[in-house]
């Protein structure tokens, strides 16, 4: 995975389309089809290969810094952990790979730190494919996400202009992935958000490729380059779809909160970290 930049201009544009037809042995051909086709028409836009150690890449990452407050104290979810910027405890490139790391310590008036690392202004993309090969924590309490939010509220704020949730974990459910759309009409504040488990009892312990495809009709989602959960266009409104504009891409750890701590947080398992071996997003042509 760290020869990218070796790589000639076509292999660049073909990666996706190998890496997603052969990293899954259930792959059946009409999914591999369906992949390869798409992804055959794509090219390479941004990337992060984690290449060198020390900080995130700050041309690439901005943070979310803080627990939320004043604005949305526990960042909307109750969660117990502050945001730290700059941070090599919470958030640092090692060995090839980017750590986002859980601390039991107090910071901001909260019993927890993390980080949160956005692409906002630096990887904006309307429509594409992104994917991250993540591994993934574990232990009851943490939640990590690796999601979009729309980089101007077009619409309103959330969740009227939506978000696209591309992995959620919780470890009281260590078992379960989860991709999910929130939109006005869809969305966990009134039990109707549009989402679907994957069942993967490895993805704390293996590195998983976690893909999104998007488009103008459909959200599409996979794991190691399988199709476990899709979510069409059904050209109503703003209120369903609100996924033609641009988004960027946000990966952090949460502590706690309305769905990670539903079942508790073990403050004997810190610190827990989620490593990510790269991060690629690819356009049409």
């Amino acid at each position: 995975m760290r020869t990218l930049k070796m790589e000639s201009r076509i292999q660049v544009i073909l990666y996706i389309s190998l890496s997603l037809l052969f990293a899954s042995c259930a792959h059946t051909n009409e999914q591999a089809t369906k992949v390869l086709s798409a992804s055959a028409e794509m090219k390479l836009v941004w990337s992060d290969e984690f290449e060198l150690d020390g900080l995130p890449d700050r041309t690439k990452w901005n943070y979310d810094i803080g627990d939320g407050c004043p604005r949305v104290c526990g960042w909307g979810n109750n969660e117990l952990q502050y945001y730290t910027e700059s941070d090599s405890n919470n958030a640092r490139v090692e060995s090839g790979n980017l750590i986002i790391e859980a601390h039991k310590s107090n910071m901001g008036g909260q019993s927890y730190t993390s980080a949160r690392l956005v692409t906002k202004g630096k990887g904006d993309w309307k429509y594409g494919t992104i994917s991250i090969r993540a591994k993934l924590p574990n232990g009851l309490g943490t939640w990590p996400a690796i999601w979009m939010l729309p980089s101007e509220n077009i619409f309103g704020g959330w969740p009227k202009s939506g978000e696209i949730d591309i992995m959620e974990h919780v470890g009281y459910a260590q078992d379960s992935i989860y991709g999910t759309v929130h939109t006005t009409s869809f969305n966990h504040m009134i039990g109707t958000q549009v989402g679907k488990a994957s069942y993967h009892p490895d993805a704390e312990s293996t590195f998983k490729t976690y893909t999104l495809n998007w488009d103008e009709k459909q959200i599409e989602w996979f794991i190691d380059g399988v199709s476990y959960h899709s979510f069409e266009n059904r050209n109503l409104s703003e209120k369903e779809w609100p996924f033609d504009e641009n988004f960027h891409l946000i990966m952090n750890i949460a502590v706690g909160g309305n769905w990670g701590g539903k079942k508790g947080v073990d403050s004997q398992i810190w610190p827990q970290r989620m490593e990510v071996d790269w991060v690629r997003v690819y356009q049409k042509i």
